[in-house]
């Protein structure tokens, strides 16, 4: 080793990809009481062909999230030095968390 060359820090991840999974499962969880809460105001009135397809549509996007999320857990549960987050899956991740919420606040306005 010469002089000059540092060598790298070793990174100890600790628990930080623990709490990570469990953000994960929080937010997952979190999703589906808003998916669920959703459905019932769409539902509240009767059933009706909006309601139905806005149940639809948010089931949808829970599910797609869900499936994004199963699969960071996995990831995550998988090794001590997990890989970071691709961006075309955080992407994915935001638009089904923002249209969920659109969701949401349509049926609320």
């Amino acid at each position: 080793m010469s002089a000059g060359a540092a060598a790298e820090p070793v990174r100890d991840p600790g628990l930080q990809p623990e709490r990570t999974r469990l953000a994960w499962r929080r937010t997952t969880l979190s999703g589906a009481v808003a998916a669920v809460l959703a459905m019932k105001a769409a539902l509240h009135g009767g059933v009706s062909v909006v309601g139905i397809v806005v149940c639809a549509l948010c089931c949808g996007l829970w599910l797609g999230f869900l499936a994004l999320a199963h699969r960071r857990i996995r990831v995550l549960a998988a090794s001590a030095e997990p890989s970071a987050l691709a961006p075309r899956t955080a992407t994915a991740t935001v638009l089904f968390t923002v249209a969920l919420a659109v969701c949401g606040a349509a049926l609320v306005l």
